[in-house]
């Protein structure tokens, strides 16, 4: 289907596709315009293998204006699961799972009718997102499975690697009353957001099996949450009710919630999106054959009226359903610019829309094409992208540990002072236009040096450094370490970090980890204990609770670039700009790259650390300073004027 052939198609602007319940009837609603019939099967079960599984009919759809079929099926058929018999013209019959389905059966094979207000947990109409200021917003990632399933967590075991691994609240390691874990850990760090690796349903892993293991890339069924992190995968409402129990946890502790969502392609080519309009769904080349641009197989048409509609719809269910407090948009660039528009735009109609973030990768995986002339929300369109949307800046990670293709370049802190003249740049979030993109505000900008993919922090500055023993706590990889966060924490934009990287966190060196094992994964809340990396973990909150303590650094009310001092070699150092003439409670930022200490002069006034490069915090320490410093080697050192 070409796109001239794809506009010719009906679009239906309605707000009630799906399986809408009612305790009287349940109506039917599937955009299908090419069928010739639809029929609706309906199972007591969400497989054949279950006990009591049996077929309770097959129903006739009603083609309706538009493309849509519909049918109102009279009754209460709340748990019911249900398929669609697809006819076409051509023949052929397929079998799909209603795209616009809220809940499913284990492995995501059939939709089920829901009520979601019996898929509820305690006290979840009074569930609301916590209000985090611009200047305060920092995200940590993490995957559910890898947040509690250590032996060592302190959570429940029937509860480890699951949604309601997020629930207690006092959890502490092997129970030991003393040390901090998943959330009591969490709510302690000092980050403002918690974005979640996808809990929507996926394809990978056997949810009628303990122990599998995938990050979860690819998309099955992206309105249902995946039923390998809950206690019951059979049940489609069980998982509904815990995943709400999991963010209404920490929301709860203070902590909005960010779903990384992957609307860029499906699992398989034949998805239950594409065997409903065949040909539409899936982006093409000019000979027909499906684009790869994601690396997984396909690409999903995001330009195409509908698709953009899927996209829109979907988020705005998942904020509004589930109370999601940000979205992060997996190869963003495959998305088209007006359709990442589009999804700020429905966003913000939301009560309190606004304060919702929206941010992705500003790249893709592979060439793709795009129809009608669309151009891809990448950093070349940012003068496009509503200044609402952000992006992941590769140029800051990559000039401050290493480019993350290269295991043994090396960056800023670890080896290649001379990218400095990037760092400078990233300062500002990059709205100098230095690297031939534009930000048109400093928070559009996630600043960061880890995430999933690819090495850990530790494990990449080991790589630089020739380091084939992750466990031990090298000092010089503690240095680094230390300095890389408090690059990306004193520069503006907002702050993101892989969950654990501020205790060290190692794969012993995988890069690429995202099929296991799950003993790989985990987070080792010893590790994170132990003396050493207790004490960098210290050093993060530290520099958390002074970013929160200083607005000005993160630029997020619009301040300008911060203001550079002249200093020698590869030395570093800014003042964020203040009102008025007042010195006090002025900061001054040094970034010391070299192995050795280095004399630093300082800016009028008297000054007092906040930071020395190894402890961080808000109240001031040390002697006071004047006239000039030394900085300590591989440091970040941050004053305040008294």
């Amino acid at each position: 289907m070409n796109w001239q052939q794809a506009c010719e198609l009906p679009c239906y602007g309605g707000d009630d596709l799906g399986a809408r319940w009612s305790p009287k009837q349940t109506v039917f609603s599937l955009w299908a315009p090419t069928a010739t019939a639809v029929e609706l099967r309906l199972f007591a079960t969400g497989t054949d293998t279950e006990p009591g599984a049996r077929r309770l009919g097959v129903h006739a759809l009603e083609r309706q204006p538009q493309g849509v079929w519909r049918l109102a099926l009279p009754g209460n058929w709340n748990g019911t699961y249900y398929t669609y018999r697809l006819h076409f013209a051509d023949g052929h019959t397929t079998t799909a799972v209603d795209p616009y389905a809220r809940a499913a059966g284990a492995n995501g094979l059939r939709g089920m009718v829901i009520d979601l207000d019996a898929a509820a947990p305690e006290h979840w109409a009074e569930d609301r997102r916590p209000v985090i200021p611009p200047h305060v917003r920092s995200v940590w990632e993490v995957h559910v499975g890898d947040f509690s399933a250590d032996e060592h967590s302190g959570v429940p075991a029937a509860w480890r690697g699951t949604y309601l691994g997020f629930v207690p609240d006092d959890t502490t390691l092997d129970g030991d009353g003393e040390h901090p874990t998943c959330l009591h850990y969490l709510k302690n760090l000092g980050v403002s957001h918690v974005q979640l690796q996808p809990i929507f349903d996926y394809a990978t892993v056997d949810e009628t099996r303990p122990g599998g293991y995938n990050w979860g890339y690819d998309p099955l069924n992206y309105n249902v949450p995946e039923g390998a992190f809950s206690t019951d995968a059979f049940h489609g409402e069980v998982r509904v009710k815990e995943c709400r129990a999991m963010i209404a946890a920490l929301h709860k502790a203070g902590l909005g919630v960010v779903m990384d969502v992957v609307y860029n392609h499906t699992y398989h080519t034949d998805s239950w999106l594409e065997r409903t309009v065949p040909g539409y769904w899936n982006r093409r080349k000019p000979d027909g054959t499906v684009t790869n641009g994601s690396g997984c197989g396909n690409d999903l048409a995001s330009e195409r009226p509908m698709v953009r509609k899927y996209i829109v719809d979907s988020v705005v269910y998942w904020a509004t359903e589930y109370h999601i407090d940000g979205f992060r948009f997996d190869l963003m660039a495959l998305e088209d610019v007006d359709t990442m528009n589009a999804v700020r735009a429905a966003l913000d109609e939301l009560p309190g829309g606004r304060e919702i973030l929206l941010y992705g990768e500003p790249w893709k995986g592979g060439a793709t094409h795009m129809e009608n002339g669309a151009h891809g929300a990448d950093k070349r369109a940012l003068d496009r992208l509503d200044e609402g949307i952000g992006f992941f800046c590769d140029d800051t990670r990559d000039a401050i540990k290493g480019n993350v293709f290269d295991a043994a370049n090396a960056g800023y802190v670890n080896g290649a002072p001379q990218y400095g003249y990037d760092v400078l740049h990233a300062l500002g979030a990059w709205r100098s236009g230095a690297h031939g993109f534009q930000p048109k505000q400093a928070m559009q900008v996630v600043q960061y040096v880890s995430a999933h993919d690819n090495y850990t922090l530790w494990d990449k500055l080991a790589a630089v450094a020739r380091r084939t023993d992750f466990d031990t706590p090298d000092h010089d990889l503690l240095a680094q370490n230390r300095m890389a966060a408090g690059i990306y924490l004193t520069c503006q934009g907002m702050p993101f970090l892989q969950a654990g990287e501020e205790f060290g966190r190692t794969k012993y060196g995988e890069p690429n980890s995202y099929r296991g094992p799950g003993a790989l994964n985990r987070l080792d809340w010893q590790r994170a204990h132990r003396p050493e990396f207790a004490a960098l973990t210290a050093f993060y909150r530290g520099l958390l609770a002074i970013r929160r303590a200083y607005p000005r650094l993160s630029g997020a009310a619009g301040e300008p670039e911060p203001f550079l001092m002249a200093l020698p070699g590869w030395l570093i150092g800014f003042v964020p700009e203040i009102e008025g003439n007042d010195p006090v409670g002025q900061l001054a930022v040094y970034y010391n790259p070299e192995r050795t200490r280095q004399w630093a002069t300082l800016p009028a006034g008297t000054w007092r650390k906040l930071c020395d490069g190894a402890h961080a915090g808000t109240t001031p320490f040390g002697p006071l300073c004047r006239g000039a410093l030394e900085l300590a080697p591989t440091s970040v050192t941050v004053l305040v004027a008294e």
